[in-house]
């Protein structure tokens, strides 16, 4: 692909992967005041950790989706980048259903189905090119994570997050 190209590419998909993150933003508008209420397991990070480790996952997919895209654009990777784009929607449905929502369960169902979406999506980047499916993995370890917290807190909360 020429250089143009390329440099096009890649700024759709870190604009793309920033989009869901912006969506899931405008959940989140109230996020710290209601994060706040909440009663956390001792081991939940302080809210300002999630905006710095999101904003770096958020340019590592965007890269890693670029990567595998450069060989051989939609034409060639339609499965793998379609997992990519369907785990970004479900990415940004969470923040919906557990900020905008406050529905713990639906919120902790979307988790793990984005937790094998993302899976899917390592396992099918990394077989095009093995570096796209590792940038990957700090996002799956990240989701592990948030999955337990979210668990955690649903179940600390159940008059909030009913």
């Amino acid at each position: 692909m020429p250089g143009m190209k390329q440099i096009v590419g890649l700024i759709g998909w870190l604009l793309l992967s920033f989009a869901a993150a912006a969506t899931g933003a405008l959940a989140s508008v109230q996020a710290a005041s209601f994060y706040q209420q909440l009663v956390q397991p001792t081991w939940a990070p302080p809210a300002s950790v999630f905006g710095p480790v999101w904003s770096a996952l958020y340019a590592m997919m965007g890269i890693a989706a670029w990567l595998v895209w450069r060989e051989g654009g939609w034409r060639r990777q339609r499965s793998a980048l379609t997992l990519f784009v369907l785990q970004l929607a479900i990415n940004a449905l969470w923040s919906w259903l557990f900020f905008a929502w406050h529905h713990g369960a639906l919120a902790f169902a979307d988790i793990v189905v984005l937790w094998l979406l993302i899976a899917a999506t390592l396992i099918s980047f990394w077989r095009v090119r093995p570096l796209a499916g590792a940038l990957l993995l700090p996002y799956l370890c990240w989701v592990s994570f948030a999955a337990a917290l979210n668990f955690a807190v649903w179940h600390l909360n159940p008059g909030i997050l009913g």
